[in-house]
C-alpha cells in the first residue's frame, strides 16, 4: 500500500471518529445513557454517509471497536463513558500512518519509554527486579557464549522491556509502549544485530543494567538521557 493510500485510509478514520462524536453531541445523548430503540439507523446512516459500507454500519462491533458505544445484551445500546482502551487501536493507527520521519518516530518512543520508566520506578516490587535480573543473566549467557544469536537476544530484550511496561500497572500506557515497541521492530532488531556482531554485546548488557539499577534506586532525573542512550543509535545503518 502506498502513502497516498495510507493516507486516504488514515483521514477516513479520523472523519468517521468525529462524526459519530458529532452526532452523539448534537443528538444530546450524555456519556452511558442508553441510546433509545430507532435512534441506531440514523447513526448509521451518519457513518455510511462517511464513506463506510451500509453492512458494516450497521455492525455494533465497529462502534465498540472505537471507544464511542458499548452494546449490552437485553440491556441496550449505551454511550460509553470517559476514555476506553479500546480507542487507542484507532488513535495509533493514526499515528502509525502519519510517522513520515525516523526522528518524529524516535521522539514518540523516547517520550513513551521514559514515561513508562517513571510509572514502574513508582510500583517496583523485588520479585519484579530478580525477573528482569534473571532476563540480563540469560543476556549474559548469549554473548558469553560467542554465537552471537540475535534472534535469541532480541526476544529476552523484548521480554525485559515488555515487563518494565507490565510493571506499571497501567493497561493504557502498556498498550501504548508495545505499540511503540512494535513501530520500531526492526531498528530495534537492526540495533541488537550490529551491536553482537561487532562485539559491542558488553554495551548492551550495560545499557539494559542501567535501566534496572534506575528503576531500583528511583533515581530518574535524567531517565530521559538514559533512555535515549539505549537507542545506541551509532548502530543503525539509516
Amino acid at each position: 500500500m502506498g502513502a497516498s493510500d495510507e493516507g486516504r485510509r488514515c483521514g477516513k478514520l479520523e472523519q468517521l471518529i468525529e462524526a459519530i462524536l458529532k452526532w452523539l453531541k448534537q443528538a444530546g445523548f450524555a456519556a452511558v445513557r442508553r441510546l433509545p430503540e430507532g435512534v441506531f439507523p440514523a447513526l448509521t446512516d451518519t457513518v455510511v454517509a462517511v464513506g463506510i459500507r451500509k453492512a458494516e454500519a450497521k455492525d455494533a462491533g465497529l462502534y465498540s471497536y472505537l471507544g464511542v458505544l458499548e452494546s449490552k445484551r437485553a440491556e441496550g445500546t449505551f454511550v460509553c463513558s470517559g476514555f476506553q482502551e479500546s480507542m487507542i487501536d484507532p488513535m495509533i493507527y493514526g499515528i502509525i500512518l502519519n510517522q513520515d520521519s525516523f526522528e518524529n518516530l524516535m521522539e514518540l518512543r523516547e517520550m513513551v519509554e521514559a514515561g513508562i520508566m517513571r510509572l514502574a520506578s513508582q510500583k517496583y516490587d523485588e520479585e519484579d527486579g530478580h525477573a528482569l535480573e534473571a532476563m540480563l543473566e540469560k543476556m549474559k549467557e548469549i554473548v558469553h557464549s560467542g554465537d552471537n544469536e540475535v534472534d535469541r537476544f532480541f526476544a529476552v530484550d523484548n521480554e525485559f522491556h515488555d515487563l518494565i511496561s507490565q510493571m506499571g500497572k497501567n493497561p493504557l500506557a502498556d498498550k501504548i509502549s508495545r505499540v511503540v515497541r512494535t513501530l520500531t521492530h526492526a531498528m530495534r532488531y537492526e540495533t541488537v544485530a550490529t551491536m553482537l556482531n561487532t562485539g559491542r554485546g558488553e554495551e548492551l548488557i550495560a545499557a539494559h543494567r542501567c535501566l534496572l539499577e534506575t528503576l531500583q534506586n528511583r533515581r530518574l532525573e535524567n531517565v530521559e538521557e538514559l533512555v535515549r542512550t539505549t537507542y545506541f543509535e551509532d548502530a543503525l545503518h539509516i
